[in-house]
């Protein structure tokens, strides 16, 4: 006798980038800062959501003390 084994389907990986910004440079010397509290919460998010296939990436993508006024008003 032969069982039909139904085979699940593959959850397919998604790769996630963590993006933190903060406009000033104020608070950014500190030991644990916005962009630190930025990406922990989206690294607990990317975790909930390991079911689904998430996963973060290690790269840090991190803008402090730059907001668009100052890199609009570079280009003119």
């Amino acid at each position: 006798m032969s069982r039909n084994i139904a085979k699940q389907p593959e959850t397919p990986i998604v790769r996630c980038a963590i993006y933190t910004r903060k406009s000033t440079e104020e608070g950014l010397d500190q030991d644990f800062n916005t962009l630190d509290a930025q990406r922990e919460a989206a690294e607990a998010f990317i975790k909930s959501q390991k079911n689904e296939g998430w996963e973060c990436l290690p790269e840090t993508y991190d803008d402090g003390g730059f907001s668009r006024v100052q890199t609009a008003a570079g280009r003119y």
